[in-house]
């Protein structure tokens, strides 16, 4: 009777894809609630986009994947940077012009002969191909992670709900808004092994978009997003076995209906997960 739900868990390789789909729940979920509530959902595409030239170097050269996903991420914020400065056309004009100008960069680099066969777990990700030592890094970037959501809970709270007031109590939001982009990249890092650099983005901002539409209080909001996550990533990998489809996408997928599912199901007032007594209050008091 249980064999349709353990069966596609019964081997090494989809246990150690479990294990890190619910390592990525725990962290994307609870960040892209941040990262929705800050507007950054452009943010969190561009980085992961941007990244591919350093997954392309990486493969060519035959170095670890994370390390070029690390480099790669160090050249897209520069680029996101430096074209955020550019006014006279725009910064989010200019973000986009440099991130798909690396993208591109990464594509061309992909036609090159030596790189090897199986790129598109670069660009769509592979959580069957995780190993036991990506999961010890996947799991210590992702403590880091969620240590520092829960140190930065208050200031991100605070400059979320009252930017205005929020200097009042040491949260200045230029550098609340860093902070939370440095996250970013780190959890991006995180995923991208599993699910490649084009779909690392819908694990983060579907299932907490979708918390946000459910829940009317930041905790729920926070709370709900992982356990959505967590549902996205093992029900993707449910598909992926049964409909014999890619993990990544799979997962992809099924992050994604858990958000359409939400427009109706969820609440149809667009406004932010309410705070008592005041926005202020609950990041000096804790929400």
């Amino acid at each position: 009777m249980l064999d349709p739900i353990t069966e596609p868990f019964s081997h090494g390789i989809a246990q150690r894809a479990l294990v890190e789909v619910l390592v990525l729940g725990a962290v994307c979920g609870p960040l892209g609630v941040w990262v929705v509530l800050y507007r950054q959902s452009y943010a969190a595409e561009s980085i992961a986009h941007g990244m591919l030239p350093g997954l392309v170097l990486a493969a060519l050269v035959g170095v670890p994947l994370g390390l070029g996903a690390a480099g790669g991420l160090i050249v897209a914020a520069a680029a996101i940077s430096l074209a955020g400065r550019e006014r006279g056309v725009g910064s989010d004009a200019a973000v986009a012009v440099a991130i798909t100008a690396l993208f591109g960069a990464g594509a061309l680099l992909a036609l090159a002969p030596e790189v090897p066969a199986r790129l598109g777990e670069l660009l769509f990700g592979d959580p069957l191909g995780v190993t036991a030592t990506d999961l010890l890094a996947s799991a210590a970037l992702a403590v880091a992670v969620l240590a520092a959501l829960y140190a930065l809970h208050r200031p991100l709270a605070a400059v979320a709900f009252d930017p205005q007031s929020a200097p009042s109590i040491g949260a200045g939001p230029g550098r609340t808004e860093l902070a939370l982009l440095v996250l970013l990249a780190l959890t991006t890092l995180v995923a991208v092994q599993a699910l490649g650099n084009l779909l690392v983005v819908a694990l983060i901002v579907a299932p907490a978009a979708a918390a946000l539409r459910f829940a009317s209080r930041l905790p729920a909001a926070l709370g709900l997003s992982v356990a959505l996550a967590i549902a996205g990533g093992v029900g993707g990998l449910y598909v992926s076995h049964y409909l014999k489809l890619a993990a990544g996408a799979s997962i992809a997928l099924v992050a994604l209906a858990i958000f359409v599912l939400s427009l109706p199901l969820g609440r149809s007032a667009r406004r932010r997960p309410e705070s008592r007594p005041g926005p202020v209050e609950v990041a000096t008091q804790g929400s």
